[in-house]
């Protein structure tokens, strides 16, 4: 089922980088930037990620918080965050069951049978739970619209 504007966002329960489990409930009260990932470490999600983490003031001045999902376990993670000092939470869904609930499963990434992994998207949800922007690319080499991002979250 396609997850629309104007839904309740389904909360998780993934792991971060120091193996702590994180909800989406715990962020409640803030407008939560759910930016999947395809993959830790490759070109595309290393711009995306690092764009996020240049506009980290200004999303913050807004009451967001940015949250990167991808399929990859919590070491790469760790690996990838620190490698480019990301400061939001990068969190893993090994067994892409929220990419799931999200309907932004990538089946055969690169052709590679059984390598699942997240469509590069975002997801707005906001103060109570509720999607309220909605933007995902079948297209791993896609960035996401950044300023379309800001402005949402300014209103």
């Amino acid at each position: 089922m396609t997850l629309n504007v104007g839904d309740k966002a389904p909360d998780f329960e993934l792991v971060d980088t120091e193996l702590k489990m994180r909800t989406l409930q715990e962020f409640r009260g803030k407008k939560v930037v759910l930016a999947f990932f395809v993959a830790a470490s490759s070109p595309v999600c290393e711009k995306e990620m690092c764009t996020f983490r240049d506009s980290w003031d200004e999303l913050s001045n807004m009451n967001a918080q940015v949250i990167g999902i991808s399929n990859d376990g919590p070491f790469a993670n760790k690996a990838f965050a620190a490698e480019h000092k990301l400061t939001f939470p990068v969190l893993g869904d090994y067994t892409s069951k929220t990419i799931r609930d999200y309907d932004i499963l990538m089946p055969d990434l690169l052709h590679v049978k059984g390598y699942n992994a997240a469509k590069r998207s975002v997801f707005i949800v906001d103060e109570e739970g509720t999607v309220t922007y909605r933007w995902v690319s079948d297209s791993p080499l896609k960035e996401p619209n950044y300023n379309e991002i800001t402005s949402h979250l300014q209103k």
